[in-house]
C-alpha cells in the first residue's frame, strides 16, 4: 500500500480539526465540535490531546498519536 504524507504547520492544526468537525477543549483534548464532552479516541481507545496528535488515517476518522508505539502499529496495518 502506498503511503501519502501531508504536512502542515502547528498553527493549522485547529483548522484541520475543524474540517473534521472537531475542536479542542480547555484541557487540550480533541473533542467533537457539537458535543465537547465527547472526547475523540484513538483506535486503542485512548483520549488524545492536540499535542499528541500525529494525523488521521485515510478513509476513516482514526486519530493517531505521534508516539512510536502508535506509529509502529499504524505501519503494521498499512503494510
Amino acid at each position: 500500500m502506498k503511503l501519502s504524507k501531508i504536512t502542515f504547520s502547528d498553527s493549522a492544526r485547529g483548522d484541520i480539526l475543524s474540517l473534521y468537525g472537531k475542536s479542542v477543549d480547555k484541557e487540550g483534548f480533541i473533542v467533537e465540535k457539537g458535543d465537547i464532552s465527547q472526547k475523540v479516541l484513538t483506535p486503542q481507545g485512548e483520549e488524545i490531546r492536540l499535542e499528541e496528535w500525529a494525523g488521521i488515517r485515510k478513509g476513516s476518522e482514526a486519530f493517531i498519536k505521534k508516539d512510536i508505539f502508535s506509529l509502529i502499529e499504524l505501519a503494521k496495518k498499512l503494510d
